[in-house]
């Protein structure tokens, strides 16, 4: 770890904080923060003045993580105050990681469907990135016949949206953000967002405001995502106000990708020898390599844009997804060389979502390669997840007040 790095983590300071603090742009503090060049002394001094200066973290609010994957909501929120006291995530294999790497003295809940909204514990803020799904018109018809009113519990009756509903009516949190892809605006020709918006807002009474946001900004990978936050008490919280870094000025591949000159210690599942180069088996077939080129040549000859996502060191990625630990089609490195491209380690998925930053404290692993690979592309990016949650912070450090009385539902 270097001096920079150490004296950043000290100072309590994400990397964006110090682009902030420091004045310097997001390149130089990566430099810094790899020790790929030297730190000016003057910002080396101001971050121990603010590590000296920096009161003891307490613990101003609580949250809930539901659908928590290995939890990168959590990451964002606990470094501003946040306490998690419950955890859901159903996916074995995640909770490995989420265990791994999250204290909790909690025990971590499977299905959330099946806990009753009564026996989750009080919270300031729900967090929640729930699956996108379809809801039924089936009983909605059925009450507009009958001139029946009706709200999320028919709409949303059998979909994970219904229990984030649920536990909201229950609770009145503070606060909540939830998150999921872009194209939850048009899923459904648009039927899902606003039965989503009209339970929030007209049914659970809560002020809500939307963002898109694309992760370029803070980490190489175009990465899409919607979030939606909500307050219960009406203020001057405003989404569009949290400024993010020019996304055509954000970090290039260098930043997350193994430097493979010996600058970098060795982690012998990724990497090998003195120079810590990444392990052959990353390097993809002839066969596989041959049979995706042909794909792409195909797809290319009807005039469709499928194909693989040829990447070098000062690129940004596509979208990591889910599906990358089948061919790595999406994010392949460009080797030295007559070699083959590679896929990313699943050190580099975890530096490319943020979880964790060269030189810096690696996140835990201690699932197979396919799993990782996975959990990484089902992951919200951390960074983004800081930012919204600082930009949350001051309205989350306000008195809370008592609940509104929430609307009746027939």
């Amino acid at each position: 770890m270097t001096e920079f790095s150490r004296l950043r983590k000290e100072a309590g300071l994400s990397i964006p904080d110090a682009v902030e603090a420091l004045g310097y742009c997001e390149r130089t503090i990566y430099r810094w923060e790899t020790g790929d060049s030297a730190p000016r002394k003057a910002a080396l001094e101001m971050l121990r003045q603010v590590a000296r200066n920096k009161p003891p973290l307490s613990h101003s609010f609580t949250f809930i993580d539901l659908f928590a994957g290995i939890g990168g909501l959590r990451k964002g929120f606990e470094p501003i105050g946040g306490k998690c006291v419950f955890t859901s995530e159903w996916d074995r294999f995640s909770v490995a990681t989420y265990l791994a790497n999250h204290a909790c003295d909690h025990e971590v809940v499977g299905d959330i469907t099946k806990v009753p909204a009564g026996e989750i514990p009080s919270h300031d803020v729900l967090l929640a990135g729930f699956p996108c799904q379809p809801f039924s018109l089936a009983g909605v018809s059925k009450k507009n016949a009958l001139g029946r009113q009706h709200g999320f519990r028919c709409e949303a009756q059998g979909t994970l949206f219904f229990d984030v509903a649920r536990i909201i009516e229950h609770h009145r949190p503070k606060a909540f953000l939830l998150e999921n892809v872009k194209n939850l605006v048009s899923h459904d020709r648009g039927r899902t967002f606003e039965v989503i918006r009209k339970a929030l807002t007209e049914e659970l009474g809560y002020h809500v405001q939307t963002r898109v946001i694309d992760a370029k900004s803070l980490v190489p990978q175009h990465r899409e995502r919607i979030f939606i936050v909500g307050f219960r008490e009406e203020n001057d919280f405003d989404f569009d106000g949290l400024a993010l870094p020019d996304r055509d000025k954000g970090p290039r591949l260098d930043s997350i990708l193994h430097p493979e000159d010996g600058s970098e210690d060795p982690e012998e599942r990724f990497t090998e020898g003195a120079k810590a180069r990444v392990l052959p088996k990353y390097t993809l077939s002839d066969h596989l390599w041959g049979y995706l080129q042909n794909y792409a040549e195909k797809h290319r000859a009807k005039g469709n844009g499928f194909g693989f996502g040829l990447v070098d060191r000062y690129d940004v990625a596509r979208t990591l997804s889910a599906r990358y630990y089948k061919d790595g089609s999406e994010i392949l490195v460009r080797q030295r060389g007559h070699k083959n491209p590679r896929r990313l380690t699943p050190r580099e998925c975890s530096r490319l979502m943020g979880f964790d930053r060269l030189g810096e404290q690696p996140f835990a692993i201690p699932v197979s390669d396919t799993q990782a690979y996975k959990q990484f592309g089902n992951a919200v990016v951390v960074p983004v997840v800081e930012a919204v949650a600082r930009h949350m912070e001051p309205f989350l450090r306000q008195d809370i007040a008592s609940p509104r009385k929430v609307k009746e539902v027939a």
